[in-house]
């Protein structure tokens, strides 16, 4: 249950997937945030980022990942980035006027014309190219440096995704597709299989689930509603990437405190500014500050961004769902957005939660004694209780006292440069791949990277990933994969590889020491690495269907299963040392008192999720003009501890601008990567096993969704999916 890759979702039939804004599932309660990013021209990267290229080969260029590529009569190529808000709208327009093209050549074609070529086929090579630059503004607005780029990718976002709507309810598109049908039923075109048929199969389904089998007048509401909902959403985020929310404290406020981290946000001779709505600098003073109004106080201003500009807008936003559903025929919300998804339904995502909650509520009670025992001898308070704002400091304090775990001494062993090598030879080893440094040709910051993955025994490019590794102002502010060139078989017969970004917020280095990372930024970089791997190992013919064009509650389970890697003292010493003394590994009884110590607050963490989840599938529930932030601060207190008071934390809960009724699908992934997790456990070679690997890479990852996901977990599995994994991993019979 963790973190996500971004998917930009534009509703409409041409637009492959969704993908929201990422971020981690153990500090989503923590929405996205802040980002940065303008395109401008750049040579290769210099400081650390040099330092990681200096210890493989040197930069190749564009040109000859162009040439390797075009020898396996394929095509990769980085996008190039608009560098003002004039390039940016003409090329927007520019998609849409030329798709519009495209499409009306399909909406005429007469009766005798129409095959699945010339149909649902065509419909993809459009949204292929209109996806290619929403996916780049998209990118643009959430890590450009400059105001005005971000604005402007802002409107372009906009305008693309209300285009998507229009396009959904065009009737001469859907008479041409539902004349195809016909003629498919009648057995005058040749029968579909694999992934053409299934294409099909998904591109009716979506014109039934628009509403183009009801009257205009029906439809055309929809078409508005959908219309009216993308705007607000839109300033919903923008909302949350915009917030700044700095609060000062004394030192002595901050005991407990690392030094490091004290001496990278001193701001004065007794001052230290710490952003509420950045999501590392919160968490290490909610994990770490000994004080525990310090920890109220971060806590209540982090839960109280936005309260009155986005309370009204994520109130409306439910409205407007809820009246979608009903005119599209479903009893909710839920319904409608599970209805593509591997549960199916909202009331077996809420049951699936619900079963989870109570079984982990003997052990939910049984850990919050324990940390209020701490706590009572932390204050003298026999009556001590565990507040919202307690969790993670007490958690973070069992892990050094019981467990003898210093978090922030491991620090130490991860080197940004050696994480991000480490994990590149060993998913290479695994998976069969290599990773070579590219020089960029654009960049739209000194420090960023770009990594060509080649398949290890034929060479063949199979995509390119830029990496976004550190914070800026105004940049996202958690951690996420951005796709930016899909996957694709193009008419002419080329394959498009894709290209993606792994957007980042590591610690910075300072002074003489490197980036540090903490462990639980080394799985978040194994996993999102993993949703790279996802993007670029696609062999998927559709656009639709390439790389994590997957149903969203099985998205982050390959990933997730990939966190194991990182819990394995063998695989983890492969890379992690000691920056200081390079022959100092990571203790192998670190990692099992680690491993003790998750365990022994698991059903916290997991009860916190389950909260987080049932709120998100309760707001979307039958009925209207609902409270959402009373909603969710009620089911957080019954399910994992009160909010501070007055405070409305899913003002600034990005999930729910794109997430929305799928929040479930984090413990959802997290029972199948589970599962998944124990071909590897079971292997002759572990987590480093190759023949498991390519298992995963040929079932998984390469096929996307272009067949059911279930068929797709059972050839991995090679059996029956079970949840004994799960329910073991957290201590349920």
């Amino acid at each position: 249950m963790r973190r996500t890759m971004a998917i930009m979702t534009a509703a409409g039939l041409l637009l492959s997937g969704g993908c929201e804004t990422g971020e981690s599932a153990r500090s989503s309660d923590e929405p996205a945030m802040e980002q940065t990013a303008a395109m401008s021209e750049g040579a290769s990267g210099e400081g650390e980022s040099m330092q990681i290229a200096m210890t493989r080969d040197e930069p190749i260029t564009m040109a000859e990942v162009a040439r390797r590529a075009e020898s396996f009569d394929t095509i990769l190529a980085t996008p190039t980035f608009e560098r003002t808000a004039a390039q940016i709208g003409a090329s927007s327009q520019f998609a849409m006027n030329d798709a519009d093209r495209e499409l009306d050549l399909i909406g005429a074609l007469a009766p005798d014309e129409v095959t699945f070529d010339t149909t649902v086929g065509a419909i993809d090579d459009v949204a292929n190219e209109v996806n290619k630059t929403v996916y780049r503004h998209y990118l643009i607005r959430e890590t450009s440096p400059e105001a005005v780029l971000r604005d402007a990718a802002r409107e372009s976002t906009v305008a693309i995704s209300n285009w998507f709507v229009e396009t959904q309810y065009r009737e001469d598109l859907y008479r041409a597709v539902r004349a195809y049908a016909d003629r498919l039923e009648r057995g005058e075109v040749p029968p579909l299989a694999g992934e053409d048929r299934l294409l099909f199969e998904e591109t009716m389904r979506d014109y039934r689930r628009a509403g183009l089998h009801l009257d205009k007048a029906t439809r055309d509401r929809v078409a508005a509603l959908q219309k009216e909902l993308t705007e607000i959403t839109t300033e919903f985020s923008a909302n949350n990437s915009a917030a700044d929310v700095p609060l000062v404290f004394t030192r002595a406020e901050l005991e407990g405190v690392p030094e490091t981290f004290l001496d990278a946000w001193r701001t004065g001779p007794d001052a230290y500014t710490v952003k509420a709505t950045v999501t590392p600098q919160f968490v290490t003073v909610m994990s770490n500050a000994e004080r525990e109004e310090t920890r109220r106080r971060m806590k209540t201003a982090r839960y109280s961004v936005n309260q009155e500009e986005n309370a009204p807008l994520l109130n409306e936003m439910v409205r407007i769902r809820d009246e979608m559903a009903q005119l599209l025929g479903y009893e909710t919300w839920a319904d409608y957005r599970t209805e593509t998804r591997m549960a199916g339904t909202g009331a077996t995502a809420e049951r699936f939660v619900a079963d989870l909650a109570r079984g982990l509520e003997p052990k939910f009670r049984e850990e919050m004694a324990t940390l209020a025992s701490m706590k009572a001898s932390d204050t003298g308070q026999e009556d001590a209780t565990i507040h919202v704002w307690d969790w993670r400091y007490y958690s973070n304090k069992l892990l050094r006292e019981r467990y003898d775990v210093d978090v922030e001494a491991l620090r130490n062993y991860f080197p940004l440069e050696r994480v991000i090598a480490g994990a590149f030879d060993i998913y290479g080893e695994v998976f069969g791949l290599t990773f070579e440094p590219v020089t960029p040709p654009q960049k739209w910051d000194p420090t960023l990277q770009l990594w060509l993955c080649s398949d290890a025994e034929s060479g063949q490019p199979l995509g390119l990933m830029y990496l976004d590794l550190y914070p800026r102002a105004n940049k996202f502010g958690h951690y996420a994969q951005f796709p930016i060139v899909p996957g694709k078989r193009l008419s002419s017969g080329v394959y498009q590889r894709p290209v993606c970004a792994l957007v980042c917020n590591f610690p910075e280095p300072t002074g003489d020491r490197p980036s540090l990372l903490s462990f639980d930024e080394v799985e978040t970089y194994f996993h999102e690495l993993g949703h790279a791997l996802h993007t670029m190992l696609t062999t998927a013919e559709s656009v639709r269907f390439s790389g994590t064009g997957v149903p969203r509650d099985f998205v982050e389970a390959p990933s997730q299963m990939l966190e194991n890697w990182v819990r394995d003292p063998d695989v983890l010493n492969r890379f992690a040392a000691d920056w200081r003394d390079p022959s100092r590994k990571v203790p192998a009884e670190t990692l099992e008192a680690m491993e003790r110590a998750e365990k022994a607050t698991i059903a916290t963490t997991y009860r916190r999720q389950n909260a987080l989840a049932l709120g998100d599938l309760r707001i979307h529930k039958a009925g209207r003009y609902k409270d959402v932030g009373r909603i969710v601060n009620e089911t957080f207190a019954e399910v994992f501890l009160p909010v501070p008071e007055g405070t409305n934390f899913s003002a600034y809960w990005g999930h729910l601008a794109g997430y929305d009724a799928g929040y479930y699908g984090y413990a959802w992934a997290d029972a199948i990567a589970a599962d998944m997790a124990t071909v590897f456990e079971n292997a002759p070679d572990g987590y480093m096993d190759r023949e498991a690997g390519q298992r995963l890479r040929r079932e998984i990852y390469a096929v996307g969704g272009s067949r059911p996901i279930d068929v797709s977990v059972r050839r991995f599995l090679g059996r029956e999916p079970s949840l004994d994994a799960f329910l073991e991993d957290l201590g349920i019979q």
